[in-house]
């Protein structure tokens, strides 16, 4: 296939076509919200699966809500949309989807409706190397601002700048302080750390995106490694002498940490834990832990 195919608003179109206004209220103002979702090639099931689909859409559902914007969708058109969009492509291979929703009046900052759905998929491999980070001097936005527990596109502009500053000192990546100067979340990614053998994460008062991700490695953690992951606040400091860090996210996947502010880690990355909850990981999202598999979407039936 010369061209891959997008769903816009109930029509598969190719991707030359798959247009809005540039007056539109998602373009002047940001006025979007969306969902990363992953899904993942089983070879041994020749079978293409969607991970955690309803609960991205829900998730979806109260991005809308938050933002207040007009709708008729449903959480069947959500579903149909994405995996539509999959069986046209004929994708076999690990995909990266976005789906979004969009205000595309020609209207005023308050502008609530109409409202678009569109979605994109395309091949994505697996995330890489262990990253060397540092701590952002721009502060995660909180929540008595620009709600950051949804994915409405606005908001990742605060952690564009975060990227940014970290690309132009020579790291990485980065991850962000709160306005208390606790630990939040990386750009487009939650955070873990291991300090004394437990993982832990700030927790989701921590102005951080309510992430299916994160919620997936806590239970993946406490089922299949018999740890429980301490949800709290987390200081600076702590970085610099935690024995493991990782992001995670759908994008993201499980991605180690090497250093922080140029310390290294006490573990070399990818230290014990952060491999060991990654290979949990990629063994449900492909289908191969029977006990997970209500957390999979089959695309084309097989499996």
């Amino acid at each position: 296939m010369s061209e891959r195919y997008l769903y816009m608003n109930g029509r598969l179109v190719p991707y030359s076509e798959a247009t809005i206004h540039v007056q539109s209220n998602a373009v002047k103002y940001g006025t979007s919200v969306f969902e990363g979702v992953r899904a993942y090639w089983s070879e041994r099931q020749q079978e293409l699966y969607v991970f955690r689909l309803d609960e991205h859409c829900r998730r979806l559902f109260d991005s809308l809500k938050l933002m207040r914007m007009d709708h008729e969708l449903t959480l069947d058109e959500m579903r149909h949309s994405i995996l539509e969009t999959l069986r046209k492509n004929e994708y076999r291979e690990d995909v990266h989807v976005r789906q979004t929703a969009y205000v595309a009046a020609d209207g005023n900052v308050e502008a609530t409706g109409p409202t678009g759905l569109a979605v994109d998929a395309r091949p994505r491999k697996m995330a890489g190397k262990a990253l060397d980070i540092c701590v952002s001097s721009w502060v995660r936005i909180p929540d008595t601002a620009m709600p950051p527990r949804i994915k409405c596109s606005a908001n990742y502009q605060n952690g564009r700048l975060a990227a940014l500053e970290a690309k132009a000192g020579g790291y990485d990546y980065t991850v962000l302080l709160n306005t208390r100067g606790k630990v939040s979340e990386a750009p487009g990614a939650a955070f873990f750390l291991v300090r004394g053998g437990v993982p832990t994460t700030p927790p989701l008062t921590a102005d951080v995106l309510e992430s299916i991700t994160r919620t997936t490695l806590v239970q993946l953690f406490r089922e299949q490694h018999g740890l429980t992951v301490a949800e709290r606040d987390v200081d600076r400091t702590e970085l610099y002498v935690a024995e493991e860090a990782f992001f995670c996210g759908s994008g993201w996947e499980v991605t180690p940490v090497a250093s922080v502010d140029r310390l290294p880690l006490g573990q070399p990355a990818p230290g014990p834990l952060t491999r060991a909850i990654a290979d949990t990981y990629f063994r449900a999202v492909r289908g191969e832990m029977p006990e997970y598999r209500g957390w999979l979407t089959p695309v084309y039936g097989r499996a």
